[in-house]
């Protein structure tokens, strides 16, 4: 049995997701990185959240108030190669899915400089939920908008 990883697809390769949502621009800080000299994986989640925070504060109109506020339900990050410093990374974000109170969030991760470099794939759940009930609430139209 062989307990080796295929090779991941390249970066250009059409994902099926579309035009990107959002593409943030992230640099790479000397912080990020590990006993290994390469960005940290849970830094990788944070350049994610950074990303997502960035479109969002771009959605024209509200999409958080005291009855509906964004929660992260699940998340998938595919490694595909290190992140060595210096760096400049370009986050894409996609729309994978719309649901009533959620969305998923596909996203990529590249190198700013050479776009055939691909560190990360993978998704997230977000959930729009109300914080006094913990119960999940209809999607913000602000953020339908945003997607269509």
């Amino acid at each position: 049995m062989s307990t080796r990883t295929p090779n991941p697809p390249p970066a250009d390769t059409d994902t099926g997701a579309g035009k990107p949502l959002f593409v943030a621009a992230i640099g790479v800080r000397w912080r990020d990185l590990d006993a290994f000299n390469h960005v940290n994986n849970s830094n990788y989640l944070t350049y994610l959240e950074e990303a997502r925070l960035q479109w969002l504060s771009h959605v024209p109109g509200p999409w958080f108030d005291e009855h509906a506020m964004p929660v992260m339900a699940a998340s998938q990050v595919n490694y595909r190669r290190p992140i060595a410093w210096p760096a400049q990374l370009q986050v894409q974000l996609f729309c994978e899915r719309m649901g009533n109170s959620s969305m998923t969030i596909a996203h990529r991760m590249i190198d700013a400089e050479r776009a055939d470099t691909l560190y990360c794939d993978g998704n997230v759940v977000m959930v729009w939920m109300d914080p006094a009930t913990g119960k999940p609430v209809p999607l913000p139209e602000a953020i339908r908008r945003a997607v269509e």
